[in-house]
């Protein structure tokens, strides 16, 4: 006879954090701008719901309702700024700031880090790589990066010098008919991180926004392009 399953009680009631995402889902906000505005993977939001975390976000989520309901506020980059200024850390049960549990981003003593992102990421912004980006800036490091997207999307046919191969991977092709460019190498000098932390700052910390516009405004892919992997490298300079 099968061994009996312990039934797992329901969930009566939702915690602070899961009622405030429901109310900003009622006025139209998917989870995944709700991770945007609190600067958050998306999955940490349905944790509100299944694992029962949020509590160090209900402050920013009261704030933000209040901003849409009171002020009108819509644009998720405004509700974000609001946001940011009512996140704080979790406390341990010594009264220290509890660590924040993410996929580490090492950037080493030598300067070397990386961080890689596919399509789940990427559609909420690449925010799990902005804190890479913005340590580079602090110490100062160059950065280079690889995107991946329909071949179709590059303005440049593959093995154009004018678009950047050679550099690390070359062009990588893959059988969904998407391509990978690498852009910058410890070769060629990189880009200054700084620069692209401005640009990802400017984009309202959207990682991937940032680095769309890079690639439109050098006149390397289409505006309509969809990347759909991107991996940032960083070094210090020589």
């Amino acid at each position: 006879m099968p061994p009996r399953r312990r039934a797992t009680p329901a969930r009566t009631h939702r915690n602070d954090a899961a009622q405030l995402a429901d109310r900003l889902q009622a006025a139209g906000y998917t989870k995944r701008d709700i991770a945007r505005i609190i600067n958050r993977d998306p999955s940490l939001v349905s944790q509100f719901y299944t694992k029962n975390k949020g509590a160090a976000f209900v402050p920013a989520l009261t704030q933000v309702l209040a901003a849409i309901q009171s002020a009108g506020i819509t644009d998720t980059t405004e509700l974000a700024a609001i946001a940011a200024g009512h996140i704080t850390r979790r406390t341990t049960a010594a009264g220290t700031k509890a660590r924040v549990r993410t996929r580490a981003l090492l950037i080493t003593p030598t300067g070397t880090g990386s961080g890689r992102v596919a399509a789940q990421a990427i559609a909420s912004g690449s925010a799990r790589l902005r804190p890479l980006i913005a340590e580079a800036a602090h110490q100062g490091l160059r950065l280079a990066f690889t995107v991946r997207l329909a071949r179709t999307g590059y303005v440049h046919a593959s093995g154009s010098r004018t678009d950047s191969p050679g550099i690390r991977r070359d062009v990588v092709q893959r059988t969904d008919h998407t391509e990978e460019r690498s852009y910058g190498s410890a070769a060629t000098g990189g880009f200054d991180a700084a620069d692209f932390a401005r640009r990802v700052d400017q984009s309202g910390g959207d990682v991937t926004t940032a680095i769309h516009e890079w690639l439109v405004d050098t006149g390397r892919i289409h505006p309509g392009a969809h990347i759909t992997h991107l991996e940032i490298r960083t070094w210090r300079p020589r």
